[in-house]
């Protein structure tokens, strides 16, 4: 359009030009070193357009090559950059093979011949060629050793969905190492040593995880959890198991897993009078069914006492499985067999588990009954196994 105006323009110009100059050419005298050059004005102004289209001419017959360059760069950019989005429609659409020969034949001539290299490398994962995905991701380092960061997430991402743990826990301290407390980098290692139980790395990890990592509150929470689990578990004595649960934040020790380690730690320790009162306590300001039943298995000083509180209970909970569970287990430590037996029974008529056909069957053992006690031995086995199980012969009145 611009174009067109100009030529429009310019043949008005010169018409106008043409007339004047016809009807008057003019005389221009040039004379320079002693030489005289005479002509009229429509030569002169003929010379000097030729002229200037000449230097034109010259400029752009300069610039040529490097316009050629900069269009075939433009052509072979553009090729590319189609081979990169067919490459990754196909990947996409689970033609893994093909979007990575397309990706791979698009990184030479690519902008960015990372992104092809880190794509390839997943196709080449997702088709199960680990030693090809390793290829492409070394190009990608080579190609750009700047990006050394997101080629060594993208192998450890793809090392962990292919559970190779021990390469991706040294992809992920070497990632650690080269970028301290690089915040996904954490969130990955928080993640492997937790499937690892690895859980004394994941301790001293876990402070670094809360304040670098990219990692929700909630995962944080149950890692921790998971921590001071093992912990717990690991004490040696009784001082020990205090002195973790005093490291505890407060906010995670209502948490009903921390709680069960806490008392079965005291209880292993020989703190079971202590267990016993936190545990009454507990259950005063909040009835919790795995709290009762720790309430049962907990070996307090007086035994005929703790059987009427758990029977008080009962008054106010008289269909709570756990509590009769607890209550049955407390009549076995007092010897009252009838009356264990029946809680037992109710409970199994209440809702049926592994744990209380275990304690039936060792009541019933216990008194002679022993084709019952393998009976309920058989059920609670059946709970927990893909198919029935035949009864269990040969059992001794003892339960051993």
């Amino acid at each position: 359009m611009i174009f067109a105006v100009i030529v429009v323009v310019a043949t008005i110009v010169s018409a106008f030009a043409a007339h004047f100059l016809l009807g008057d050419p003019g005389y221009v005298v040039i004379e320079f070193r002693g030489y005289l050059i005479e002509m009229s004005v429509p030569v002169l102004v003929g010379l000097a357009a030729l002229l200037v289209f000449a230097a034109w001419l010259v400029r752009r017959l300069i610039q040529a090559p490097r316009r050629l360059g900069q269009a075939a760069g433009r052509y072979r950019a553009g090729r590319a950059g189609q081979k990169l989005t067919r490459g990754m429609i196909e990947v996409a659409e689970g033609n893994f093979a093909r979007g990575e020969k397309l990706l791979a034949r698009s990184a030479s001539t690519s902008d960015a011949p990372l992104f092809n290299y880190l794509q390839a490398a997943r196709a080449a994962h997702l088709q199960g060629q680990d030693a090809r995905r390793d290829d492409w991701l070394r190009l990608a380092y080579e190609q750009t050793p700047e990006a050394s960061n997101a080629v060594l997430l993208t192998q450890a991402e793809l090392q962990l969905d292919r559970r190779q743990d021990e390469q991706a826990l040294a992809t992920l301290r070497r990632l650690d190492a080269n970028s301290r407390n690089h915040g996904y980098a954490l969130a990955l290692l928080g993640r492997l040593y937790y499937r690892l139980e690895d859980w004394d790395s994941l301790q001293q990890l876990l402070p670094r995880v809360s304040k670098h990592g990219r990692v929700d509150q909630a995962t944080i929470d149950k890692w921790a959890i998971r921590v001071h689990r093992h912990n717990l578990d690991q004490a040696k004595d009784g001082d020990a198991v205090i002195a973790e649960w005093k490291r505890i934040p407060k906010r995670l020790k209502a948490e009903v897993p921390l709680l069960e380690s806490y008392y079965l730690g005291l209880m292993r320790t020989g703190l079971s009078e202590k267990a016993e009162k936190e545990l009454a306590a507990a259950l005063k300001s909040e009835w919790r069914g795995p709290l009762v039943r720790l309430f049962g298995m907990v070996e307090g000083p007086d035994s005929t006492k703790q059987l009427k509180r758990a029977e008080g209970w009962l008054a106010r909970h008289p269909d709570d499985a756990d509590l009769l569970l607890a209550a049955a287990r407390l009549c076995l430590r007092n010897e009252l067999w009838g009356k264990a037996r029946s809680y037992l029974e109710t409970v199994i008529s209440l809702r049926p588990t592994p744990e209380a056909y275990q304690v039936y069957g060792r009541l019933l053992n216990r008194l002679g009954d022993t084709d019952a006690a393998a009976e309920a031995y058989r059920s609670g086995l059946g709970m927990v196994a893909d198919e029935p199980l035949a009864a269990i012969p040969h059992l001794s009145p003892d339960g051993e």
